[in-house]
């Protein structure tokens, strides 16, 4: 008998609360590595924060940054449901201004740490007086 766990994370998108991107995203390596650990190991650090960047390099599996990190914050809400995990960021008006193109989930809000995953996408054109919001599910199955 063979039993296989597939991480597939799906992101959802926002300017100003009107959804602009619904597309999949990668589980870079490190992120597998890390969650892979945590089975033997409880002292590694929780995924905490998302990032956002300007970066146009397509994701990669050795993906362990975001190509140019813009702004990065603690999630704003996380939960965990049976085999679902989401996550949400919202970055207000005047916080990771520019044509925003990419994202990521790290083990640190400020900077640094692990990152499970990137994904990225057409530009989202992020003015100071713009909200963005990114909803994240991970889905472990």
């Amino acid at each position: 008998m063979n039993d296989t766990i597939n991480l597939v994370g799906e992101v959802e998108i926002l300017l100003n609360n009107q959804v602009v991107v619904e597309k999949k995203n990668l589980i870079v390596q490190v992120g597998k590595n890390f969650l892979a650990s945590a089975v033997i190991s409880n002292s590694t650090s929780p995924f905490v924060g998302m990032a956002i960047g300007t970066g146009t390099n397509a994701a990669g599996l050795g993906d362990t940054t975001l190509q140019t990190e813009s702004a990065r914050a603690a999630f704003t809400t996380s939960s965990v449901s049976t085999n679902v995990v989401s996550l949400s960021n919202t970055y207000a008006a005047g916080t990771g201004t520019g044509a925003v193109t990419e994202a990521g989930i790290f083990n640190n809000s400020s900077s640094g740490g692990t990152m499970l995953s990137r994904v990225v996408f057409s530009a989202i054109n992020k003015g100071s007086a713009d909200t963005l919001t990114i909803n994240w599910t991970i889905t472990v199955g």
